[in-house]
């Protein structure tokens, strides 16, 4: 495929015909301003965040979306290119709430990050705010549209990645907000909403938060700790959130080979059992012979408690022939530690009873 030159801000750059102009940047290292874009969706064009001057172009243009041209010259920022870019913060701003200390997305929040870098402490714009109540009703996220700059990325990732078409704009001018079918719920009987979250984690703002997460810490007290979804066998790559050894919520990062940022309700809501009191951390003894559902257990040591298995597996064997011994696997091992198992089973135990606890 033949090559596009084009200069941004000085600099030199060839790229594929097609590329936008965001994306030749970030090739040269300069970094566009940007809300409604992600590398991951569609352009949406909407936020005008990311406008740049063009040489020869009378109006600005959206680097977002624009294909770049063969000698084209780019200026990302002169001063009316800054003037423009502040003009939208404050637009946002006349009709978003300055809860900043108490919102679970500061730190991570696209909106305070661009109006702290342009400098936008207030807004000129006076007028009517809106003034919704925050719905709590999700059972997994908590929806607060005062905080929505109606980006589209919650739409887009809902309607071109995930494909359940649970949510899209409604409403028109002042009134248009993302919102489910007649505006019901989304845990209501007609929706089509999976639970996925991917709405929630492509938000820029807090519009769109877990439930979970509310309270429970500060974006930069977080440790970020990559791991494996331990669910079934996709093998999703999952950013745990971690805040004194307790796992907040969980994320995902958009450049996962296994899942590119995608999540199911499982891997990311379904992490509670981490931490739930009935949770068995150590190996439990039955005291008496009878198995009584009552019966009282005594905790003992790995070490004891493997040593007393491997005594049992032997006196069955002996008595009653390997293949009266079965093992049961589990989905929330990861594959090497089921591929052990079942080695375990047919080479040491002698058995080829091996099955799965994951049938449906």
């Amino acid at each position: 495929m033949s090559g596009v030159n084009l200069t941004i801000d000085g600099k030199k750059v060839t790229v594929e015909k097609g590329t936008t102009i965001l994306k030749a940047a970030k090739k040269l290292g300069i970094e566009i301003p940007h809300l409604c874009y992600r590398d991951d969706l569609a352009p949406f064009s909407g936020c005008r965040i990311c406008v740049v001057e063009v040489e020869k172009a009378k109006n600005l243009i959206a680097s977002c979306s624009y294909p770049v041209a063969e000698g084209m010259v780019v200026y990302t920022d002169t001063p009316r290119v800054k003037k423009a870019r502040r003009m939208v913060i404050e637009l946002l701003l006349s009709d978003h709430p300055y809860d900043c200390m108490t919102c679970e997305k500061s730190g991570d929040c696209k909106l305070e990050k661009y109006a702290y870098q342009m400098a936008v402490t207030t807004s000129r714009f006076k007028g009517e705010k809106h003034a919704h109540p925050v719905d709590i009703t999700n059972p997994f996220f908590e929806r607060d549209y005062n905080k929505c700059i109606l980006c589209g990325r919650c739409v887009t990732v809902d309607n071109q990645v995930q494909h359940a078409e649970a949510i899209d704009f409604i409403g028109r001018g002042f009134d248009m907000r993302p919102g489910a079918a007649f505006d019901r719920p989304l845990q209501d009987d007609i929706s089509t909403c999976v639970f996925c979250g991917q709405c929630a984690g492509v938000c820029p703002t807090g519009a769109l938060m877990d439930k979970s997460r509310r309270f429970q810490g500060r974006e930069w007290e977080l440790e970020k700790v990559r791991t494996i979804c331990s669910f079934c066998g996709v093998g999703c790559n999952i950013e745990l959130n971690v805040k004194d050894g307790k796992i907040v919520n969980v994320t995902s990062w958009k450049d996962s080979p296994v899942n590119k940022g995608s999540l199911c309700v499982k891997g990311r809501y379904g992490f509670d059992y981490i931490h739930h009191a009935d949770r068995l951390v150590t190996p439990l003894l039955r005291k008496g012979a009878k198995r009584e559902p009552t019966e009282d257990f005594e905790k003992t040591s790995w070490d004891d408690a493997l040593t007393l298995i491997a005594k049992k597996l032997k006196e069955i064997k002996e008595k009653y022939g390997a293949e009266s011994i079965g093992f049961l696997s589990s989905a929330k091992c990861t594959n090497e530690e089921n591929y052990l198992l079942q080695k375990f089973a047919r080479a040491v135990v002698g058995t080829n009873n091996v099955d799965h606890c994951a049938r449906l």
